[in-house]
């Protein structure tokens, strides 16, 4: 099959005109001109898209789906006290409704032209929900205990999850991972734990790390509102916490934790030029989640300092509990602006740079990049087209402004995950939106008690 449109972008070399993309089966076969490859290929069916951009699927290198359902139900509080309202009103929800929640993630996720998630679940609702959409992505267990006693029954039963997950998913699709919450709810020898696991087993590593002021004061100082929640045990443990006098980053490093390969730091909004060294000097990749730490006021990552240092960073929606929407449009537009508007700089940072770090920044950060991330002969076919030709839209000057500037998760025209359409036209290949919504609405009920 030939997709064809006014601009093909491989994202790793210059775009083309009027260019076309030539798909066998779930592979990209041919990418080039559209004139040539039509005479080329005269028998090969041509779906074109007109006005349109035609690039990679998208990579979300963080989000939480199964918490989709929480959209707009804990509004205007800083981090600390809307995770806790989170963590307390979640206790009302079952299995069927986190498998709902998350299927409602994977509707909006096609919809944006995401083809590769990577997920944090403690419910497994998120892996489930992948393998119905027929996504990629790694689905990272969510393993957390302040208890050291704890620690091996925690690993034990997130590797018996894994395990299971793996088998009903399609392993070419499908990764899994662990992921350690944070350093104020992870034991440190927890932290160790996953380390080890994942140098021997090569398992992907995810954890949230300087999030929010409270984190690096109550990880440094034992302070702010996490050491009273803390000692609470309707909350998160009933633990004492000994300040350990150094920022979370170089706490995660004095007990080994980024010995582990591949990991993916997320937010890494409280973080100073040392921090970003050990992140640097570790080969770690962060997650912006630049819509997420403004709502909740947790900071504003530093990437001038991430990309002076050759770090892999790529983009993440975080979840609609915290952010809204999973558009991947907005997700780009908004960090793009508040980076530029924080720098002082107007050309910090380009579009098509956003664009890259949407696209094979987040596949690098999760080790797939020789498979997917950009258009290439021999890669995965994971493509979306996107439309340019709508009144706020024209006339477009350069295909990769117009995306970052103009688009939004309605322009998406297409989304194919390893050669297949998962959403064209409105439709879902494998999903029914109605069903989803209908089951979701009792689940707001019960969230609002």
């Amino acid at each position: 099959m030939l997709f064809t449109a006014r601009y093909v972008l491989p994202v790793t070399s210059p775009h083309i005109s009027d260019g076309a993309v030539l798909v066998r089966d779930d592979r990209i076969v041919e990418i080039g001109s559209r004139e040539d490859l039509v005479a080329r290929h005269p028998d090969e069916p041509v779906t074109d898209f007109g006005l349109a951009a035609l690039l990679p699927g998208f990579v979300d290198l963080h989000t939480h789906l199964e918490y989709t359902a929480f959209r707009g139900l804990v509004n205007d509080l800083p981090y600390t006290r809307w995770k806790l309202q989170v963590v307390e009103r979640e206790q009302v929800l079952d299995d069927r409704d986190w498998q709902d929640s998350a299927m409602l993630g994977a509707l909006e996720t096609l919809r944006s032209g995401i083809t590769t998630i990577a997920d944090i679940t403690s419910s497994g609702a998120s892996a489930r929900a992948a393998v119905a959409a027929g996504l990629r992505g790694v689905i990272y267990r969510e393993v957390s205990t302040m208890r050291k006693a704890e620690v091996p029954d925690v690993m034990s039963r997130a590797a018996e999850d894994m395990a299971a997950w793996l088998a009903a998913a399609d392993p070419s699709l499908i990764r899994v991972g662990l992921a350690p919450h944070a350093p104020y709810s992870c034991h440190p020898e927890l932290y160790r734990a996953v380390a080890v696991e994942a140098a021997a087993h090569s398992v992907p590593v995810s954890t949230h790390l300087a999030g929010s002021r409270d984190e690096y004061d109550f990880v440094k100082y034992g302070s702010t509102s996490f050491a009273v929640d803390f000692e609470d045990p309707t909350r998160w443990a009933d633990v004492g916490w000994l300040p350990t006098g150094v920022s979370p980053v170089r706490y995660l490093l004095q007990w080994g934790f980024f010995d582990a390969p591949g990991i993916v730091a997320v937010h890494c909004v409280q973080v100073d030029e040392e921090d970003i060294d050990v992140l640097a000097g570790r080969g770690v990749a962060v997650a912006y989640c630049a819509r997420c730490n403004a709502k909740l006021g947790m900071g504003v990552a530093p990437l001038k300092s991430f990309m002076s240092r050759g770090m892999t960073v790529g983009i993440g929606t975080d979840s609609p509990a915290s952010n809204a929407t999973m558009d991947f449009f907005d997700e780009m537009r908004f960090g793009m602006m508040l980076q530029r508007a924080l720098s002082g700089e107007a050309g910090f940072l380009s579009a098509e740079h956003f664009v890259r770090m949407a696209t094979i920044g987040g596949a690098k950060a999760l080790g797939m990049d020789a498979e997917i991330g950009s258009l290439e002969p021999g890669k995965q076919a994971d493509l979306v087209a996107v439309a340019l030709s709508h009144s706020h839209q024209i006339p477009t000057q350069d295909p990769y402004s117009a995306l970052v500037f103009t688009a939004n998760q309605e322009n998406v025209l297409m989304t194919m995950v390893a050669g297949r359409v998962m959403f064209e036209g409105g439709e879902w290949a494998t999903l029914d939106p109605a069903e989803i919504k209908d089951r979701v609405e009792p689940i707001r009920v019960k969230l609002r008690g």
